[in-house]
C-alpha cells in the first residue's frame, strides 16, 4: 500500500515538472519570436515614416508652388491694367520670372515626383529615394533663384513714370526707399506701383525660403530612405509575414 502511494506521489511530481517545463519553453519561445520581430516591426516603422514624410512636403509645397506663380503673374499688370506689359514699362526683375520658372516650375517638378515618392515609396527601393534627393535639390535651386530675383527686384526699385521719364528712380537708394514712404511719391505712374512691387516681391522673398526649407527637409529624409528604404503603408499590409 505504502509503495502505491509512494508510486503515485513520484508520478504527480514528475507530471507537473513536464507541465513547468513545457509552459517555460513555450515563454521562452514567445519571448524569442517577439525579440526577433521587433526589429523588423521597427525597420518597417522607419520605412514608412519617410514615405510619410515625403507626402507630408509634397502637399506643403503645393500652395506656395501656386503663391510664387500667382505673384510671378501678378507683378506684369500694376495698377491692375495690362498697358504696361503690352508696351514693355515693366521693373526689369520682374522679366526674369524668378516666381514663375524657379519658385513656380522647378519646385512643382520636384514636388511633384516626391510625392510620387510617398505615394509609392518608389517601388520600396533606395534608388528612387536617391532620386528624390536630386529632385529636391533641383527644388532648392529654384527657390533660390526666385529669392535672389526678388531681392535683387527689391533693392533696385520699380520701373515708374518719375521726374518726366521713364526711370527706376530707387535703384542706387540701396533701399532707403523701403523705409520712407515719402519718396513713394516720385512714382507717378503706375498709381501706387511701390507698394505693390514691395508687397509681391516680399511674399516672393518669404515663400521661396519656406521652399528651399521644405526642400532641405526632403533631401534629408531622402537620405533617411537611402539608407532604410521607403515602404508605403499599403505595399507593407500587403506584404507576406515571411
Amino acid at each position: 500500500m505504502l509503495g502505491l502511494l509512494l508510486t503515485s506521489e513520484y508520478t504527480n511530481s514528475i507530471t507537473e515538472i513536464d507541465v513547468n517545463g513545457d509552459l517555460s519553453s513555450l515563454k521562452t519561445g514567445r519571448n524569442r519570436a517577439e525579440e526577433s520581430v521587433q526589429p523588423l516591426v521597427n525597420n518597417h516603422s522607419d520605412k514608412m515614416s519617410t514615405a510619410k514624410c515625403s507626402k507630408f512636403i509634397a502637399f506643403s509645397l503645393y500652395p506656395f508652388v501656386f503663391i510664387s506663380i500667382l505673384c510671378n503673374i501678378v507683378l506684369f499688370f500694376p495698377d491692375g491694367s495690362v498697358k504696361y506689359a503690352q508696351q514693355g514699362l515693366i521693373t526689369e526683375e520682374v522679366k526674369y520670372m524668378g516666381g514663375l520658372l524657379g519658385g513656380g516650375i522647378m519646385v512643382l517638378i520636384s514636388s511633384i515626383y516626391i510625392h510620387f515618392t510617398g505615394d509609392n515609396g518608389c517601388c520600396g527601393n533606395r534608388f528612387g529615394m536617391f532620386l528624390s534627393i536630386a529632385f529636391a535639390a533641383v527644388g532648392v535651386a529654384g527657390a533660390f533663384y526666385s529669392f535672389i530675383v526678388a531681392l535683387i527686384g527689391l533693392n533696385s526699385g520699380p520701373l515708374c513714370y518719375a521726374d518726366g521719364e521713364w526711370t527706376t528712380p530707387f535703384k542706387h537708394s540701396n533701399t532707403s526707399y523701403l523705409a520712407d514712404s515719402s519718396l513713394w511719391a516720385k512714382c507717378v505712374e503706375p498709381k501706387n506701383v511701390v507698394q505693390f512691387n514691395i508687397g509681391l516681391f516680399l511674399t516672393l522673398m518669404a515663400t521661396s525660403c519656406l521652399q528651399a526649407l521644405l526642400c532641405a527637409a526632403q533631401i534629408i529624409n531622402g537620405l533617411a530612405g537611402c539608407m532604410f528604404g521607403a515602404y508605403n503603408e499599403n505595399k507593407l499590409d500587403e506584404a507576406p509575414l515571411s
